[in-house]
């Protein structure tokens, strides 16, 4: 037997131990009425089920939410805990299965909210949730201390018949502490692990929510992303992830870095349910004034349609140097599937020649690499104002700015910072206030080239319905010594414009996952959505996760 039937062998006999039903729980809360039992939910029928799935299997009486829940939490048991220990589930919700039952009795006494009514969905640890859980951005600073309130997202979700299953492991402070950083590690969860290839890195700085969905620990999960930290770590872990505009779903609740890029967003296996949460998570909040004007949808489904790209115009970005001839095919095939699903696609120039550089002429490429700088300004700007906003609302813990996390982080430094340091944080201890010429300066540019020069004048010039292209390299191999080792990302545009992105499976290099990005001008989720649904109903490149040790097995 090779080592990945052996451990497929190992991960089936663990989940055996639950039994062909749910997970026991003596101490769990019983059903609140008499109703028959449907039938025992198999474990393995998890399995890259669909929110539509669960919700028919609801619907039908074959399972119930408490009996998903359950089995989700035998999941998360044996490959989360024990099995590939993939860390990627920080803390379960104590609730969850008392939430469920309610929702149960709910179905059958008024019937079903919506599609998401009964459905386990798992969030990022940067999220208020205003419950018995936790919400520390993976720090324990912040442990101990629980949110007062739900972000406006979490109570969209509930409102919706969500059952909030727990909370997800991430970077800690969503990546912005160092930049010698180890992607998917956190003081309080420890590393994340990439459920592809289990020595590889998941990425950041929403790694557990990618990696428990990936390995189907929840139906779905909510990320955030300032720069890349919702479509990498979906891309790294064979994903469909979906970077909203900014302004389309609250932030209000949620640990800040930078509100000029910051937002939440889903992240699923498919698209379909990437359409289904953005429904849910969307709309305007009194606490979040970026709100005020968003273009929002009730139902994102009735964009999907598998003739969705047929007519619709897409320029094709390429030419990066991490862009690997593996890599490249995988591209390639995504063009040749577009074209023949009815698209036209077009070759838009990523490097200006050298001459016409000379004159001051910037292509695509070129004017993402020139937006890096200001964009670290900023962040590391609005990092020091923002963080000191969000921590106001916390009042029931003392650290009040991000000197008092750097201080924290220095005195507890064997826990929080046996890898890497701070640096982040302390060159944005250095930065003035919002008034700051320097940031106007740095903002000012970050829109003018990422929006006005960039995205903007690309769909205008060429026609276009979107722009694509590959969403970053393969998973690197983690290294808690030298930090990250990215190796190439496309994320930067959509993010510093604060546009939306979203990316797709579209095959795999050496089994680890490749993804293509499609990112458009403001408000454009509905083409967005669109566009991704047909290509992956026309190409179904998502695999399931296979745990092997290292790429060599």
């Amino acid at each position: 037997m090779d080592r990945r039937a052996f451990l497929g062998a190992t991960i089936s006999g663990i989940l055996a131990q639950f039994g062909s039903g749910c997970a026991r729980n003596p101490g769990a809360a019983p059903h609140l009425t008499s109703a028959p039992r449907p039938r025992a939910l198999r474990l393995e029928e998890l399995e890259e089920a669909t929110i539509a799935d669960l919700s028919g299997r609801m619907a039908r009486g074959d399972c119930s939410s408490r009996e998903l829940v359950d089995a989700y939490l035998a999941r998360i048991e044996a490959i989360d805990r024990k099995g590939p220990a993939l860390k990627s589930v920080l803390e379960i919700n104590p609730d969850a299965q008392a939430i469920a039952t309610r929702l149960d009795e709910e179905r059958r006494s008024k019937g079903a909210r919506g599609p998401l009514h009964g459905i386990p969905l798992l969030v990022k640890d940067n999220i208020d949730t205003g419950d018995r859980m936790q919400t520390t951005a993976g720090s324990l600073a912040l442990l101990g201390t629980p949110a007062l309130r739900d972000a406006h997202v979490v109570a969209r979700l509930r409102e919706a018949g969500a059952v909030i299953l727990g909370k997800t492991n991430l970077s800690e402070w969503a990546n912005m502490r160092d930049s010698h950083s180890v992607s998917g590690w956190s003081g309080r969860g420890g590393l994340t692990k990439n459920p592809y290839v289990l020595n590889r890195n998941a990425s950041g700085s929403s790694s557990g929510s990618a990696s428990a969905i990936a390995a189907n620990l929840a139906a779905a999960a909510l990320g955030t992303e300032t720069d890349g930290s919702i479509v990498s770590p979906a891309q790294l872990c064979g994903l469909v992830g979906l970077k909203p505009t900014v302004g389309l779903v609250s932030r209000a609740g949620i640990i800040p870095i930078a509100h000029s890029q910051d937002t939440a967003g889903p992240m699923t296996r498919t698209v379909a349910d990437a359409a289904i949460v953005l429904g849910a998570i969307a709309g305007a909040d009194a606490r979040d004034p970026a709100t005020s004007g968003a273009r929002v949808e009730r139902d994102y489904t009735r964009f999907l349609s598998k003739d969705g790209a047929r007519g619709a115009r897409i320029g094709v970005l390429r030419g990066e140097r991490w862009m690997t001839p593996p890599l490249m095919a995988t591209l390639d095939d995504a063009v040749a599937a577009l074209r023949k699903l009815g698209a036209t696609v077009v070759e838009i120039e990523a490097h200006a020649p050298a001459e016409a550089a000379r004159a001051g002429a910037r292509a695509l490429g070129d004017i993402a690499k020139a937006v890096e700088d200001p964009e670290v300004e900023v962040l590391l700007y609005e990092l020091k104002a923002d963080m000191a906003a969000y921590l106001a609302t916390r009042t029931n813990q003392p650290l009040r700015t991000l000197d008092d996390l750097v201080k924290f982080n220095v005195q507890r430094a064997r826990e929080e910072m046996p890898w890497f340091r701070q640096d982040l944080f302390d060159r944005a201890l250095k930065k003035g206030p919002l008034d700051t010429p320097a940031y106007r300066e740095a903002l000012a540019a970050c829109r003018k080239l990422a929006r006005d020069e960039g995205i903007d004048r690309t769909v205008r010039e060429n026609k276009l319905d979107a722009i694509m292209t590959l969403t970053g390299g393969v998973a690197w191999a983690t290294d808690l010594v030298n930090g990250d080792a990215i190796t190439g990302s496309m994320s930067t545009l959509a993010a510093v414009a604060g546009y939306p992105s979203i990316t797709v499976p579209c095959g795999a290099v050496h089994g680890l996952p490749a993804g293509v990005l499609l990112f458009g001008p403001a408000w454009s989720e509905p083409s967005l959505l669109r566009i991704a649904y047909a290509y992956e109903q026309a190409t179904h490149l998502r695999t399931k996760p296979t745990y092997l040790p290292s790429i060599e097995n």
